[in-house]
């Protein structure tokens, strides 16, 4: 919205031509006829502290005459960063200003006096200008004056140039109406595509290239920022250099120059058009959108507009036109609402491309920051907030996302009509496009969890959500099918403005068309018509009244009630009432009056009480709320300079005047003449304010009464309580507290002696902060636990605010145990944690919980002590195998007599077999007194090892731990029968018992035998080796003969290449040859290998005849079968004595005499 503010008269009357506003710094420059050139400053007169912003008194702050130039000022611009002004006139003379203690002085100057500067431009960053003349000659200079390049385009006449904002692209326009581009070197890319030219005839020239830079952000990704315009009109509007779909505009009036305002978001377009009934040009100032919606148009007075420039704040803008500078104040049309205390305001920031939507509850001073994609507008009713945004870039569906006050989206809504206009009621949102409505019957989603609120988004409730056709008649039956297909056919008359209240949606068409439908039924009920096009339109309290502002800023009414007014006794409906006001922009109605009402008219504030104004207020805030007499107002202007940190003093409140008189009378006259001004004029605030008053002079029957007639419960009870105290200085401190007057009220509750009356007043306002000093002051009865609620309370305020060190402070005075192991969680304070799970009593409430916290972090050490403390050993044992600490677990499953320690081995020992630990698989039964397990993995090892062929000792002592694990397992057996025996009856069942146990056992598992076998043979296979080596031969030769009975275990070919060896060397070749014969005959030797064996017989056996010589002690090894003597595990022969020693351990023999040389068991190693 636009309003004229005031102009300034050149002195001289000389004619303007140029003018440029320094966005930084303020200072505004005009150049015209006669070398005059001089620089202003508009200020903001800060004396009146009431009035800020817009409203506040401008005046003219410096003025300074600039002397330098002899022919008409053409070309003024601005280096903001570095705060100089260039200049130049028709003689082709270019002057560089600066700033020095407060004036501008000459710093360069230039001149090629060979032809005139059309134009001049600084690129973003203030480093470079490019200055061009009409000859065609082109110099790009650097800030401190030098020349980078310089190039004549022969054969043009430049008029034109700008930057891109990156600087690496330079425009070029030319006087025959061609752009250019070029890059920063100047050499020629290609000619720019001019779309907006297409079919226009006649002469044209460029009137202006304005390419936006982005310093303050896009108020959309990828929005249309270089614009280009001619003078007959024709306008379009680029993303960029090379874009081929351009925003195309048409606008109608013969165009001098155009501008973009200072965060890109309104393009001004300046002018003039010819009047259809007077002969001479009307000025103005045409204002679009970047995708070029026209917003307003501004006429201007004089007869030549030459010029335009905006303010850094873009809330004003400057116009140069004959001999006059004309300001405009601009009222931009904000997103922005009021819902519950918390005004909701979007902006754009540099750094990224959505829209930042800030929800300031001016309450408390808080905010919460949203960041939003393309946002169309913001919508509020009560509590709620409706963001209507673009769904993607790319599909032409649109999202409306129902919020509360604090930004927490509660339901989104896809539709697929773009909701131009926007309206809520207590129940409805309704949005519309140019065609249709689309009508969402909302839930108040304020008693819903978050799983209903999922629930309720994902299922559409039919007849929740209806769209209507703007030419369609509704009946209002509502079959409330969500149809698009009738929404994009197009209509003649347009929707332009929509707005609805509990009972009535009215819809307003270009036409001046109003339809009224009713709610929530949506029926057409009639139509009205106006005499202009509404831009806005509100509804009051009781849908008797519609206020309608329309696009020019002024404002009408229209009578919605139906009046029984004409002779025939017909009802008429849709009378125009006698008020209208121009220049208005902003309107509210009172919430609860249906007369009242509060409108922005310019810089000053109307409020209407049936249609008469009071007196008016200087503002130029936007009205968020009018209710209870009085007009809370924002002043987003200054809110938007630091849009990230709004200030309160930004939030103003006013009072209407019967609220200010009633007041007045009540301080001068007294409280019963007031009563019965009041009486005459009612209004709950006023009985109120009247309460107020009586309660402050202890006038209880006034005040309660007065708390009757404002039906305020809580304020009659309260003048009840004051009732039945006894004490006048009790009764003021309870005043004072009502009237949030709290350090009063505590200091006269402490005159009075009563320290208890102010840690209650403290308590119930939540200030334990004041609450300990209090306590601290003296001591009462129950002062310690009131102590360790505060200290309690203050820990809870830190906690809130993530401050967990102090909070941790506080707790521990307070005993909170609870929230103290919280604290110690989050500050990862793990040792805090242990000692104070260490000092808690056994079995408390909050070991488990401790627990858990040493399990998320893996401590298992201490998460296991917190679980027995709490004697939960199952649990423990869980973290155990969780943390994969098996032994632990296994260990505390044993201690604990836990059933299912045995699934747990089976888990633990998979999962060391998965990873191949078969040793720690087998220590981990053996510990657990599996030795049936650990003696199975034992003997797969043992036989594993000994198909590999690694060292036999090796291999002995695998079989040797696998049998004595399995010794293990029968002893424990046999220990569990004896405890079974000694409750059975007879012994000799409970034996036979254990026997057939131990037989299915040894059954099952042949292995459990084999394990002594196999070390028994690889017992024998080294015996009789060190035998050999050791020169024993005979003894040798007898160990040897006992390998014959281990073919299963080891090789055949080392058996007997191994007797047939020991045979030799005893010179046995009869025992010699059988051996070869049966080396000869395995089916495993390889073709060479056997002939090697015969031809080594040869050798031998024709040397020496394989006789056969009779030797008992040899026979006895010889035989085999049951008779077979015991051999001595020591020496390898028979033992023939009747006394030996057997081992207790494997149960093999030894000769008795052996005994002395060995302090173990030859074969298992068990001390003798």
């Amino acid at each position: 919205y636009k309003i004229l503010l005031f102009q300034i008269a050149i002195p001289g009357n000389v004619r303007l031509k140029c003018i440029s506003w320094n966005k930084n710094q303020g200072f505004i420059a005009c150049g015209g006829e006669d070398g005059l050139l001089k620089v202003l400053k508009l200020e903001t007169q800060t004396d009146e502290a009431k009035i800020k912003g817009l409203a506040a008194p401008n005046n003219i702050s410096v003025t300074q005459t600039l002397e330098g130039h002899s022919g008409f000022v053409q070309v003024v611009t601005w280096n903001e960063q570095y705060q100089k002004l260039t200049t130049s006139d028709q003689n082709g003379l270019i002057i560089v200003w600066m700033l020095y203690r407060g004036s501008w002085y000459e710093e360069m100057i230039n001149n090629r006096n060979k032809s005139v500067v059309r134009s001049m431009s600084w690129n973003a960053d203030g480093q470079k200008i490019c200055i061009v003349y009409e000859d065609g000659a082109v110099i790009v200079g650097s800030v401190d004056g030098n020349r980078i390049w310089g190039k004549d385009l022969k054969g043009t006449h430049l008029c034109h140039v700008a930057w891109s904002s990156d600087s690496k692209i330079l425009l070029f326009g030319m006087a025959n109406g061609e752009i250019h581009i070029y890059d920063n070197q100047g050499n020629f890319i290609v000619k720019m595509k001019l779309s907006c030219l297409v079919n226009s005839t006649g002469a044209f020239s460029i009137a202006g290239i304005h390419w936006y830079h982005g310093t303050q952000g896009y108020i959309e990704p990828n929005c249309p920022c270089l614009a280009v315009c001619y003078d007959n009109g024709r306008c379009q509007i680029m993303r960029d250099e090379n874009d081929y779909n351009p925003v195309l505009i048409d606008a109608g009036i013969n165009v001098v120059c155009i501008q973009w305002n200072p965060n890109g978001s309104v393009l001004a377009v300046a002018g003039s058009l010819k009047a259809a009934s007077q002969d001479k040009d009307v000025n103005v100032v045409q204002f679009y959108t970047p995708f070029g919606e026209h917003l307003r148009t501004l006429k201007v007075p004089g007869k030549q507009i030459s010029s335009l420039s905006w303010e850094g704040g873009g809330l004003k803008i400057a116009l140069a036109v004959d001999y006059y500078i004309y300001f405009a104040n601009i009222r931009p049309h904000y997103k922005w609402g009021y819902c519950s205390n918390t005004v909701v305001y979007a902006y754009t920031r540099p750094d990224r491309p959505e829209c930042c939507v800030v929800f300031w509850d001016t309450k408390n001073n808080e905010k919460y920051v949203k960041y939003v994609k393309s946002l169309i507008s913001i919508t509020t009713y009560g509590d709620f907030c409706v963001l209507a945004t673009k769904a993607d870039e790319n599909q032409p569906q649109y999202v409306l996302v129902l919020c509360n006050s604090i930004g927490t989206p509660l339901d989104p809504k896809y539709i697929d009509i773009e909701p131009l206009f926007v309206t809520m009621t207590k129940t409805h949102v309704i949005a519309a496009s140019r065609e249709a409505f689309y009508v969402w019957q909302y839930r108040l989603a304020k008693k819903l969890t978050a799983m209903e609120i999922n629930q309720l988004a994902r299922t559409r409730k039919e007849g929740r959500e209806r769209i209507y056709h703007i030419d369609d008649t509704s009946s209002g039956s509502g079959d409330g099918h969500l149809d698009y297909s009738r929404a994009f056919e197009g209509t003649i008359d347009p929707i332009c403005a929509i707005t609805a209240s509990d009972k009535i949606l009215l819809v307003g068409r270009e036409s001046g068309t109003i339809q009224r439908y009713s709610l929530p039924s949506v029926a057409v009920v009639q139509s009205y018509t106006l005499g202009c096009r509404a831009y806005q339109l509100s509804l009051n309290c009781n849908s008797s009244r519609l206020a309608i502002i329309d696009l020019s800023g002024v404002l009408t009414f229209l009578d919605l009630d139906p009046r029984a007014a004409d002779s025939t006794g017909q009802q008429e409906a849709g009378e125009q009432l006698k008020l209208e006001r121009r220049d208005v922009w902003d309107m509210k109605w009172a919430k609860d009056n249906p007369d009242l009402f509060a409108m922005m008219e310019k810089t000053r504030m109307y409020v209407f009480r049936n249609l008469d104004p009071e007196e008016p207020i200087q503002t130029s805030g936007y009205i968020c709320n009018f209710e209870d007499l009085e007009i809370k107002s924002v002043l987003l202007d200054e809110i938007l300079k630091n849009p990230e940190h709004p200030n309160k003093d930004y939030i103003i409140n006013f009072e209407i005047r019967s609220l200010r008189d009633s007041r007045a009378l009540i301080e001068k006259v007294g409280i019963e003449e007031s009563s019965q001004f009041i009486e005459d004029n009612p209004h709950p605030r006023l009985w109120r304010l009247l309460a107020e008053a009586a309660l402050q002079k202890l006038d209880l029957q006034t005040a309660e009464q007065a708390f009757v007639r404002c039906k305020d419960y809580q304020g009659i009870k309260f003048v009840k309580r004051l009732g039945n105290l006894q004490s006048e200085s009790m009764k003021q401190a309870e005043v004072a507290a009502y009237f949030s007057r709290f350090e009063e009220a505590e200091r006269m509750y402490l005159d009075m002696d009563r320290r208890d009356l102010a840690i209650g007043l403290r308590i119930k306002l939540g200030d334990w902060f004041r609450v300990l000093q209090l306590l601290k002051t003296g001591s009462g009865d129950s002062d310690d636990a009131l102590l360790e609620q505060a200290h309690n309370a203050i820990g809870d305020y830190f906690a809130d605010r993530q401050k967990w060190l102090n909070a941790v402070q506080y707790y521990v005075q307070g005993q909170n145990q609870e929230r103290l192991a919280e604290c110690y969680y989050m500050l990862e304070d793990y040792r805090g944690l242990e000692n104070l799970a260490n000092s808690l009593p056994e079995n408390h409430k909050l070991l488990p919980d401790i627990a858990y916290m040493f399990v998320r972090v893996g401590m298992c050490e201490q998460a296991v002590s917190a679980f027995l403390k709490c004697n939960r050993p199952k649990d423990a044992v869980d973290t155990c195998v969780h943390l994969n600490q098996w032994n632990k677990a296994v260990e505390l499953a044993k201690n604990h007599n836990m059933k299912e320690i045995g699934s747990l081995l089976a888990r633990y020992a998979s999962h060391l077999l998965e990873k191949n630990k078969i040793l720690d698989a087998i220590e981990l039964y053996r510990k657990a007194s599996y030795f049936f397990e650990a003696a199975k993995l034992m003997f797969k090892i043992a036989d594993e090892e000994s198909k590999k062929r690694t060292k036999p000792l090796r291999v002995k002592k695998l079989y040797v731990l696998s049998a004595l694990l399995m010794e293990q397992c029968h002893e424990q057996m046999q220990n569990a029968q004896r405890g079974k025996g000694k409750e059975k009856s007879s012994e000799s069942a409970s034996a036979l018992a254990g026997l057939l146990e131990e037989d299915v056992l040894s059954s099952t598992n042949r292995f459990a035998d084999n394990a002594w076998r196999g070390a028994e043979a690889y017992h024998f296979f080294i015996l009789a080796q060190k035998q050999l080596y050791k020169g024993s031969v005979d003894a040798a030769l007898k160990t040897a003969l006992h390998l014959r009975d281990y073919e299963d275990i080891i090789p055949a070919v080392e058996i007997y290449s191994l007797l047939a060896l020991c045979a030799c060397a005893n010179r046995e070749f009869d025992t010699c040859s059988k051996a070869f014969v049966k080396l000869e005959s395995l089916e495993t030797l390889k073709p060479e290998q056997r002939q090697q064996y015969e031809d080594l017989a040869l050798e031998i056996f024709t040397r020496y005849s394989p006789k056969y010589n009779k030797r008992p002690d040899l026979d006895y090894v010889l035989e085999s079968g049951d008779g077979k003597l015991p051999v001595c595990v020591a020496t390898g022969a028979p033992i023939l004595e009747c006394q030996f020693w057997m081992c207790s351990v494997c149960k093999h023999c030894m000769k008795a005499k052996e005994t002395d040389y060995y302090k173990a068991c030859p074969l298992c190693h068990s001390t003798l």
